[in-house]
């Protein structure tokens, strides 16, 4: 019973912010959705702030090529990442995300969003 009081007595000290990780909140496409009309960027926001240099956004056409346009620009204290796209046709894109969050947790992603004519 001892080191049961001194392990949560512990788990209390350590705090939920040192098992915090960057986890996908939301994301403008949202994920799985269709819009109308090619958006001029894509949004990512995550639940805690990200390092921008180690972080990537790739996004991709159905034959694989790359449709978005630079390194993503992080926005609202580094919890988004925005990256512009090239102008969408109609058709169904991927969303390929990895972050290392600014405690150096790492995660990952993916998800798909489609435009439609």
């Amino acid at each position: 019973m001892g080191k049961l009081i001194v392990l949560a007595a512990a788990a209390c000290l350590i705090g939920p912010a040192a098992f915090a990780h960057a986890f996908l909140d939301r994301a403008s496409p949202a994920v799985g959705s269709e819009v109308t009309g090619s958006p001029p960027a894509l949004s990512l926001t995550y639940t805690e702030p990200v390092e921008p240099l180690f972080s990537t956004v790739h996004v991709t056409d159905a034959g694989g090529g790359r449709v978005d346009q630079g390194k993503p620009t992080p926005l609202d204290d580094s919890r988004v990442l925005s990256v512009k796209l090239k102008p969408l046709p109609p058709g169904v894109y991927a969303v390929e995300w990895h972050v290392t969050s600014v405690d150096t947790h790492k995660t990952e992603g993916h998800f798909t969003f489609t435009v439609k004519p």
